[in-house]
């Protein structure tokens, strides 16, 4: 449990840093790529935090980042319209290799604000759950 404590927080920390990007209306090319990169890192601890609170609370050994959304469907953690923007999330991480395309790195710069909601929602649930287990 200990080890999904330090993966909840590095969460927060990661959403924390990539909420003082998305909050700004215009972004410029460097800015946008900085918020793109801290999307890449927010996705990355929100996933693995979702990794182990599935193994830790739900007993369930998953090791993909779209496995562990469907899994976190199957256990309320997302609705069915949340499970589908979260695998286009995944996606969209998949690009971000590919920022250096301009209309790549738009795109993706268009679903941050969504994509960090969406994470911060996550991450709050399984909190909450852990909260009512103790």
């Amino acid at each position: 449990m200990e080890r999904l404590r330090r993966r909840l927080e590095s969460a927060e920390k990661a959403l924390s840093s990539l909420e003082k990007l998305v909050v700004l209306e215009k972004l410029t090319e460097v800015e946008r790529d900085a918020a793109i990169q801290r999307f890449e890192s927010s996705f990355e601890a929100c996933w693995k935090a979702g990794r182990q609170y599935l193994y830790d609370i739900e007993g369930l050994d998953i090791g993909s980042p779209k496995s562990v959304i469907r899994s976190s469907r199957e256990v309320n953690l997302f609705s069915d319209e949340e499970t589908v923007t979260a695998l286009n999330m995944v996606n969209d991480r998949n690009l971000t290799v590919h920022t250096y395309n301009e209309e790549v790195a738009v795109k993706i710069q268009g679903n941050l604000n969504k994509y960090y909601h969406l994470l911060q929602v996550w991450i709050e649930r399984m909190v909450k759950r852990i909260e009512h287990l103790n």
